[in-house]
């Protein structure tokens, strides 16, 4: 369920915030909220992250569909298991459908937060994109140090029966 709740949230709030960017601001504005960490930057983005490959947006449709059905699969398979791991792929099928969304309804993807003085235009999606990934290398290296602590257990025992 909370898997559902995750994807749910994260589109929800990636549509409703470039829905207000869309009606509230004009191309190209800048609105100084709270500078100098987060600044509103109305963007459309034709490409893809970082805005590379601009003007080939339409060909990352199926490549979204195909991530979060992906997802979908291995999920369903049982491959995806515990909270961390879950709620990472949850949030990574969240920012693909916010994105796949605005491709498919206008050709771009609208872009509107800035970080600092950071380069780069970015919206929630691509939040959730990142937070996806960060919970999936927190679930790997968790995972990591339970299986380093599991053979120290099995080492240690062997060794004082000698």
């Amino acid at each position: 369920m909370l898997f559902y709740l995750i994807i749910l949230f994260s589109v929800a709030v990636d549509q409703a915030s470039k829905i207000w960017i869309r009606t509230h601001l004009y191309l190209g504005e800048i609105i100084s909220t709270w500078e100098p960490y987060i600044t509103f930057t109305y963007y459309l983005n034709s490409g893809a992250a970082g805005s590379s490959f601009q003007g080939y947006g339409r060909y990352f449709i199926p490549v979204g569909i195909f991530f979060v059905a992906a997802i979908f699969y291995y999920r369903r398979k049982g491959m995806l298991q515990g909270v961390i791991l879950e709620s990472g792929a949850a949030f990574l099928v969240g920012g693909a459908i916010g994105n796949t969304v605005d491709r498919i309804l206008y050709g771009k993807v609208t872009d509107f937060l800035t970080f600092g003085s950071g380069n780069g235009v970015l919206n929630w999606a691509d939040l959730s994109l990142n937070i996806g990934v960060i919970l999936i290398f927190l679930d790997l290296i968790i995972g990591f140090i339970r299986t380093r602590m599991k053979k120290r257990t099995e080492v240690v025992p062997a060794l004082s029966e000698e």
